[in-house]
């Protein structure tokens, strides 16, 4: 039995019964000369006339090699891993309608009015859940009700976007409660970033949805009027994120960056809850993305210790970049230094690979974290001067 399937590097021809798998760079000429071939081979077989199997592949290693000698390799792009089967709700327009809720920790109701009228401003409506400004502890009211909450949401068509209030702590305890059937029909936007981190994974691995990892609620500016140029340039970037604006960042250069350049789709979010998903029905993709991680109040220890956990999982070794953002680091406690800065623990883990590797970069808990569209294509390049991040 043959069977086709794609990742984002090749064509891969997998053949049972013991048979090698036989890899096809994705050149159009290879893929066109593959369904010929697979072609014949039907139509060889409605006709009684049966092709072996062996003869097959051999014939596509021949062709192959004719490419490759043509010349016709040069073609294929150096990283070019984009993965073409995300949906991409639709953006948004005047007069849509955003939902808030609070998944995760708990927010008053006034802290998320300055976010409301802000929104509005820009034309959009906003409904506010049913559940959002309660509190359970440090949650946001009980499971069972911000789980009825986001349920809600996820099922009304009327809602095109979905802001979480704050972050904190309390997906992963009613991820696996939810139902994304309607939303599967219906896509919307879902925004977040650190605990909502959970989201972005479950979706980016189950439904392939592109999603939008950014600033919520609690980071909206009290008075507009008031806000520094950094926190106006970061919020901003939700609206023409959720408008389909073309986004571009950049960060300046650092001795530990590698340059290269890639052209793919982008994931990510922060670095715990992808590791503590690690192994889950939520675990995150990485297989040929750009990866961004940040994290917050961690020891570098710690750092470490998930940075072994992405290496260990193969999460970093077939990546077409990797995009470290920032990191607010607990202190060490004297006498118990680690002795390693975070540029030394992920350079540790990633000698072996050669894709393009950039620090510093404008994503994280502090006050220059831009929006960033998971699941969009985007080209990234490293250089002498810099890193620059662009959506397609």
């Amino acid at each position: 039995m043959l069977r086709l399937c794609k990742d984002y590097k090749v064509i891969r021809l997998k053949s049972y019964c013991k048979q090698p798998v036989i890899y096809l760079p994705r050149h159009p000429l290879l893929i066109t000369l593959f369904f010929i071939l697979l072609s014949t081979v039907l139509h060889q077989n409605a006709t009684g006339i049966k092709m072996n199997r062996k003869r097959f592949i051999s014939s596509l290693v021949t062709a192959g090699a004719a490419l490759s000698t043509s010349g016709a390799w040069a073609a294929v792009p150096e990283i070019t891993y984009a993965d073409t089967h995300y949906k991409i709700p639709p953006y948004l327009k005047a007069g849509d309608t955003i939902g808030i809720i609070s998944p995760s920790g708990y927010i008053s109701l006034a802290d998320i009015i300055p976010s409301i009228q802000l929104m509005q401003s820009w034309g959009f409506n906003v409904v506010v859940g049913d559940n959002t400004g309660k509190k359970d502890f440090i949650y946001g009211g009980p499971d069972e009700e911000r789980t009825a909450d986001l349920q809600q949401m996820l099922d009304n068509p009327q809602i095109k976007a979905i802001m979480c209030a704050r972050g904190g702590y309390g997906l992963v305890r009613i991820i696996d409660r939810l139902s994304f059937k309607q939303f599967k029909k219906h896509p919307k936007w879902l925004i977040g970033f650190s605990d909502i981190t959970a989201l972005h994974c479950h979706i980016n691995r189950n439904f392939k949805i592109a999603t939008l990892h950014s600033k919520m609620c609690n980071s909206f500016p009290d008075d507009w009027t008031k806000a520094d140029a950094m926190q106006v340039a970061t919020i901003q970037s939700i609206k023409q994120a959720l408008t389909g604006e073309s986004l571009t960042y950049s960060s300046p250069a650092v001795i530990q960056n590698r340059p290269g350049k890639a052209e793919a789709t982008l994931a990510g979010g922060n670095l715990s809850l992808i590791t503590t998903l690690s192994g889950t029905p939520s675990d995150l993709d990485t297989d040929g993305k750009i990866l961004f991680v940040e994290d917050t109040h961690e020891y570098l220890y710690n750092i470490d210790r998930m940075f072994w956990n992405l290496k260990q999982s193969g999460k970093l070794s077939n990546l077409a970049g990797l995009i470290i953002g920032g990191f607010q680091l607990k202190p060490d406690v004297a006498g118990e230094e680690f002795g390693r800065t975070i540029y030394d623990i992920v350079t540790e883990k990633i000698t072996e690979y050669d894709y393009p590797v950039c620090f510093d970069f404008p994503v994280g808990h502090q006050k220059n974290n831009f929006a960033l569209r998971c699941g969009i294509p985007h080209t990234f390049e490293v250089g002498i001067g810099g890193s620059t991040l662009r959506s397609l």
